[in-house]
């Protein structure tokens, strides 16, 4: 994908962002029709259904040669990265939408032949638009982000992680994250893990963990924070693999390996 190409598909998703979340402020009030899907606590609104519906349908009418992954089943089933991904997380942080009305946000990737190009985290309720373009940095609305601090140390870190950490050996054993949360100057969870990777990329936050989280949650926030130096990976160090749900540590580069050790301590 060339500058010229990235520009343009920068401004037209940036527009459908806008749009979109002008639609879910518009009908946030309304009847929500609220679901489960996998678990009682994986939920889904007829606006999740809506946005997704929205952008895809207008990715299909100006980019019908580009593919989708999108939460909701709009998108496509892929088995590489090959050409050019949309993916899209319509509402991330639908508890917060459903519960607080806030603290939720539109994320979308953009990757091509595999490669982070275009990254969106818009907070809907507080209208901050996270964005980026490789090579280009990574903005708050129109303030451009620093690159992140690589003196910090583990011990002067904020780290987003909710308490499923502490609580869960199914990944790492739960007394060694006891022992991470000691370490740390401190533990924040908002709910919206696009979000939480904004203000990783911010420089705000410092890291954040999940035991589980699928592209569309990540995408659009591991594109803001290559921009600004940032690291993602998997609980072992691995790349972030964008087809595949895996845990998920995206980082300041000066903290990164630090957290890695910790995890695979609690691996063994």
């Amino acid at each position: 994908m060339n500058q010229e190409q990235r520009q343009e598909i920068y401004e037209t998703a940036r527009n459908w962002i806008y749009e979109a979340g002008a639609q879910i402020r518009e009908h946030m009030n309304e009847p929500l029709g609220i679901e489960a899907k996998s678990n009682p606590n994986d939920l889904v609104t007829i606006l999740d259904k809506q946005t997704e519906k929205f952008l895809v349908d207008r990715i299909h009418q100006t980019y019908p040669e580009h593919h989708i992954i999108g939460e909701e089943g709009f998108g496509d089933t892929l088995s590489n990265v090959d050409g050019t991904i949309w993916i899209i997380d319509p509402i991330d942080g639908t508890m917060n939408f459903i519960h607080q009305k806030r603290t939720f946000a539109i994320s979308i990737g953009i990757l091509h032949n595999g490669v982070g190009e275009i990254g969106f985290v818009y907070d809907v309720m507080d209208d901050i638009l996270y964005h980026a373009k490789r090579g280009e940095g990574a903005f708050k609305n129109d303030i451009k982000l620093a690159s992140l601090d690589k003196e910090k140390k583990l011990e002067e870190a904020i780290v987003g992680m909710n308490h499923f950490w502490l609580c869960n050996n199914k990944v790492v054993d739960y007394t060694v994250m006891q022992k991470f949360v000691r370490t740390i100057r401190g533990a924040r969870t908002i709910g919206s893990a696009a979000l939480e990777l904004a203000h990783v990329a911010e420089g705000i936050q410092d890291a954040y963990l999940a035991l589980s989280l699928a592209p569309w949650d990540v995408a659009g926030g591991i594109i803001l924070n290559k921009e600004v130096g940032g690291i993602a990976g998997d609980a072992d160090g691995n790349p972030w693999n964008p087809l595949e749900r895996s845990p998920a540590v995206v980082a300041n580069p000066a903290i990164y390996r630090s957290i890695i050790e910790f995890l695979k301590e609690g691996r063994k």
